[in-house]
């Protein structure tokens, strides 16, 4: 049922009850990936290697460190069901991971979906500075090698992501990127 959303451009969330809402926001934010921005001081921190990064190795670890309360987000959409459904997901190669490690100890990461050319980016985390930011660009390095054509992060949750270069576009100019991606044999 989730590939089947994805495809049509629905996404699951939990709301605070556990219960599972399906959504289609009439504006849709992604990622350029030809117009993705990396920061000068974020690009220093990417080459220092201060972080190792790890693919998929940690998938369950990352998604309930997503789900962890924060400030300003005390309640999550990640619920159990939710890291059981996407962690079979994983297991089928149709969701991954992007973490950042320090002294062997997962310090950031995100996940997401991947279907054709689209990878739809569901959560990120960080517990040092950057970490999250890290695996983003990674994130986004990995798409292009993979041929990926279509970024979505569904929303823009804080200034932060537009310093990426995310933009918004309309559900129908979504809708036409999706068909898109979805004919491309893109490779994670």
């Amino acid at each position: 049922m989730l590939i089947a959303a994805y495809s049509q451009g629905i996404f699951p969330m939990a709301d605070e009850d556990g219960a599972i809402g399906w959504y289609e926001p009439r504006t849709r934010a992604i990622i350029p990936l030809d117009g993705f921005v990396v920061p000068r001081r974020l690009a220093r921190t990417v080459r220092s290697g201060r972080f190792e990064v790890r693919y998929d190795t940690a998938f369950r670890d990352v998604m309930r460190a997503c789900a962890e309360p924060a400030p300003g987000r005390e309640q999550t959409w990640i619920s159990d069901e939710m890291i059981a459904a996407y962690t079979a997901l994983q297991q089928l190669g149709f969701a991954h991971s992007v973490e950042c490690w320090r002294n062997n100890q997962l310090v950031g990461g995100l996940y997401g979906v991947a279907i054709g050319g689209l990878f739809a980016g569901e959560s990120m985390f960080h517990c040092e500075r950057d970490a999250s930011k890290v695996a983003l660009v990674h994130l986004v390095e990995r798409l292009h090698a993979g041929g990926f054509v279509l970024l979505d992060s569904q929303y823009i949750v804080g200034d932060h992501m537009l310093q990426f270069g995310t933009i918004e576009i309309s559900r129908n100019e979504y809708h036409r990127r999706l068909r898109a991606a979805l004919r491309v044999p893109a490779r994670f």
